[in-house]
This record gives structure tokens, C-alpha cells and sequence, in this order.
């Protein structure tokens, strides 16, 4: 028999690291939003870029320096649901769309995603992912 682990809620601290004005604590980001930036967080982290935990990460950023195409961005699709499959154990019903846009040199990410343990609708959130020089 297996056992679920349903958390209640999820607390996260802001990486502005921005203290608050009156109480001087550092900001909190609750429940979806905090998972939202962990997704994000684990999509662009780079492998080695962890210090205590150099296997977290996607090859996203090599990536991007290819040709911005159907077949990077497959790869790049691949990487990203990997990933949060491996280190988000809070979502599930992960689906991830990468569409390219060779004009711009940048991919346009769709992350979608369910929240265990929370009766909270599903979560979608787009960013583009662009080279830098």
C-alpha cells in the first residue's frame, strides 16, 4: 500500500531578498506562486550551478545557442519535463510547450502543471528563453 504525502500549503522566501519595510523580515511567496518560481528557478539553472547539488539543472542555456528550430525545441522540451519530474515533487500532469521563433532568436516556454495536495486550478505560466551574449 502506498502512502501519498499531501502538503497543506507551500512557503517559499523571495529572491529579491528585499527586506519589509516595517518588520524588516525577508518577503514570503505562498503556495502557487512559490511553486511557480521553482519551476522557473529549476528550468534556467544550469548543471554545475548548484554548489551542494551540481545535478540539478537542464542544459536549456547550451541549447540556445543552436539553431532555433522544431528539433532544439523538442530538446529543450524534453530537458525542462525531465527536470521537474526529477526535482518538483509537488506538481504532477507536467506538460511543457516550446515553440521557436527564428526571427527573434528566442523560444516562447508554456509550462502547465497540477499542484499536489491542493485543490488549486491548473497552473500555466509563460517566459521566453533567449540567448545572451
Amino acid at each position: 500500500m502506498d502512502i501519498k504525502k499531501i502538503s497543506r500549503s507551500f512557503k517559499d522566501i523571495s529572491l529579491s531578498f528585499e527586506p519589509h519595510p516595517v518588520t524588516k523580515d525577508l518577503p514570503i511567496i505562498r503556495n502557487e506562486n512559490a511553486i511557480k518560481r521553482s519551476v522557473r528557478n529549476l528550468t534556467e539553472t544550469m548543471f554545475t550551478e548548484r554548489f551542494f547539488n551540481s545535478l540539478i539543472g537542464t542544459g536549456v542555456r547550451s541549447t540556445l545557442f543552436e539553431f532555433v528550430d522544431y528539433g532544439s525545441a523538442s530538446s529543450i522540451e524534453s530537458q525542462i519535463i525531465a527536470t521537474l519530474n526529477n526535482y518538483e515533487p509537488r506538481i504532477e500532469n507536467i506538460i511543457v510547450e516550446v515553440f521557436p521563433s527564428p526571427d527573434d532568436n528566442t523560444f516562447e516556454v508554456t509550462v502547465i502543471f497540477d499542484i499536489k495536495g491542493q485543490d488549486f486550478p491548473t497552473q500555466e505560466f509563460n517566459f521566453l528563453l533567449e540567448a545572451t551574449r
